[in-house]
């Protein structure tokens, strides 16, 4: 079967075209897991891309796509998680980590003097 047919093309519109690019780098390709839709080689991948193209020529906004594209694949999709109390230990634990790295390290520097 061929090809979507924004998968490989680019739209004719510049400032849509990099609309869309941007978005399609923070978006992971469900198949391969390691590679934005940008990159990935996958059917899906193209498929998504072709979605991504077609409904930015459509003029929607890329954070409308993105909350469409999270709200079919869910959040594991974005490379970007939003903010929220489901995701908090993603953004909070380096720093409560780094903290408690601080303190154990100054209770060591202590100890040596």
């Amino acid at each position: 079967m061929p090809a979507a047919k924004w998968a490989n093309e680019q739209l004719p519109d510049p400032r849509q075209e990099a609309q869309a690019t941007e978005l399609m780098e923070t978006i992971r390709c469900v198949v391969c897991q390691g590679q934005s839709i940008a990159d990935s080689d996958a059917e899906l991948a193209g498929d998504m891309r072709a979605m991504v193209r077609s409904r930015i020529a459509a003029g929607e906004t890329p954070e409308a796509i993105r909350r469409w594209l999270i709200d079919r694949y869910g959040q594991w999709v974005s490379y970007k998680p939003v903010v929220e109390p489901l995701t908090w230990p993603l953004w909070f634990a380096p720093l409560i980590l780094l903290g408690l790295g601080a303190l154990l390290a100054r209770g060591r520097f202590r100890r040596h003097r």
